[in-house]
């Protein structure tokens, strides 16, 4: 062994990818429909850039309907899960997403819903 052994330099580069999703269509319009009748849309979420499983959460408006009283007029339903999944071959699978909307009151609102994942991008 020699006293000073070589010193090697290694330059390393690389491009930082953050999680993201992207939404199909970009945004819902809810047709409007009598009182106390529900409506909905589909649209998919697309997941990019994911390295390891995940899950989606949302976060929903709350309304005010002159009662005092805060509720949730809309709801969420993945009719395939919640979960982002990676193929063996790195393909991430879109996500079906159901958006509800039922009012016993007369409403009309431009509202945004918060789609994160367990990391919160």
């Amino acid at each position: 062994l020699k006293p000073n052994p070589s010193l090697y330099q290694v330059k390393l580069t690389g491009t930082l990818k953050s999680p993201k999703m992207k939404f199909h269509p970009p945004f819902l319009m809810l047709m409007p429909v009598p009182l106390d009748v529900e409506t909905e849309a589909v649209f998919t979420i697309i997941p990019q850039d994911y390295i390891r499983k995940s899950r989606i959460q949302v976060k929903l408006p709350e309304f005010e309907l002159g009662d005092g009283i805060r509720t949730n007029l809309f709801t969420v339903e993945f009719p395939g899960g919640q979960d982002i999944a990676l193929l063996s071959d790195g393909t991430i699978i879109e996500l079906i997403c159901r958006v509800k909307f039922r009012s016993p009151k007369p409403i009309s609102y431009l509202v945004e819903m918060l789609f994160t994942d367990e990391e919160e991008n």
